[in-house]
């Protein structure tokens, strides 16, 4: 059964996610993104050595900065049931290795939430309430207080003053560097907690869904799967597989997003989706300025 664990709003979220990111001294329970020790059947994958005689089968493209180095990790196969990795891969450092921060994924996920949110509540003015087009009573004369319709704000069933006026919409536009960052501090916290795997390709030997759930039960990658490949085509044995699965989701690269990512216990990647989400995510680090419009990637200018 899939575990949808959504963070809670206001404070919550911080709870868990702080909780999350305590490592050996935090507490089992049903977080976010678990630690690695909460689940004592789940067998963290040592990094690879240095001396390893695997092939690296991706290096970085983009620049690396001078004082950093890319990290390594394994390469693993869905075409064999074994959990043997078949190469290295390299990741970039500003995506895969950036600080944790907290407040930003809160962010991000508050926005993504109600940036879907409409509220369709809507009360009538008192022109738009049915009736009271005659007077109640004589203006002088009666002893009462002077009304000119029963419609009016003054009145029960009448119309209501300031009242919402739906539908609304809470959308608002969050700045691209907070969302970009959001998407590489829950890439890096991912991949800091061995919650992402690296995979060459998509291909299976079956359809059948239950070698795809022995196999990710055979590896711990967990209860929920979140795949990502590069592009709307995917493998025809992949899509049989995932589509009477309730926890394993395929989706492209293009629509990777914090709450997906969040929602699942395990992401997997591709090597042609490590080479998309960096080049577009170290894009947004030398974009075009109007300060330094001409400025490169780590380049000296102040």
């Amino acid at each position: 059964m899939l575990r949808v664990s959504i963070i809670a709003c206001g404070r919550g979220i911080a709870r868990r996610l702080s909780s999350s990111f305590a490592g050996e001294n935090a507490a089992p329970s049903n977080l976010l993104i678990p630690p690695n020790l909460v689940d004592p059947s789940r067998t963290k994958r040592p990094p690879p050595p240095l001396d390893c005689s695997l092939p690296i089968l991706r290096r970085c493209d983009e620049v690396i900065p001078s004082h950093l180095s890319p990290l390594q990790t394994w390469v693993d196969s869905l075409e064999k049931q074994d959990g043997e990795p078949v190469g290295l891969a390299q990741l970039h450092p500003d995506v895969f290795a950036v600080p944790a921060r907290l407040d930003i994924l809160y962010e991000v996920e508050m926005w993504q939430r109600k940036y879907q949110r409409i509220s369709h509540a809507n009360t009538k003015v008192r022109s738009e309430v049915r009736g009271g087009g005659k007077k109640p009573w004589n203006q002088k004369g009666s002893g009462r207080a002077r009304h000119s319709s029963i419609r009016s704000p003054l009145w029960k069933g009448g119309g209501v003053v300031h009242g919402p006026r739906g539908p609304t919409s809470y959308y608002y536009m969050l700045p691209m560097k907070t969302r970009v960052q959001g998407l590489k501090v829950a890439l890096s916290s991912k991949l800091t907690q061995d919650y992402l795997h690296i995979v060459d390709s998509l291909n299976i030997p079956t359809p059948d869904s239950q070698y795809l759930m022995d196999l990710i039960r055979d590896r711990h990658w967990g209860e929920s799967v979140l795949i990502v490949a590069v592009g709307e085509e995917f493998p025809e044995n992949m899509i049989q597989a995932t589509a009477g699965l309730k926890s394993v989701n395929i989706i492209p690269a293009i629509g990777l997003n914090v709450h997906s990512m969040l929602k699942h216990e395990t992401l997997i990647l591709t090597l042609e989706t490590v080479k998309f989400l960096e080049n577009k995510l170290l894009w947004h680090d030398h974009r075009y300025s109007p300060v330094h419009p001409y400025k490169l990637p780590y380049s000296d200018l102040p």
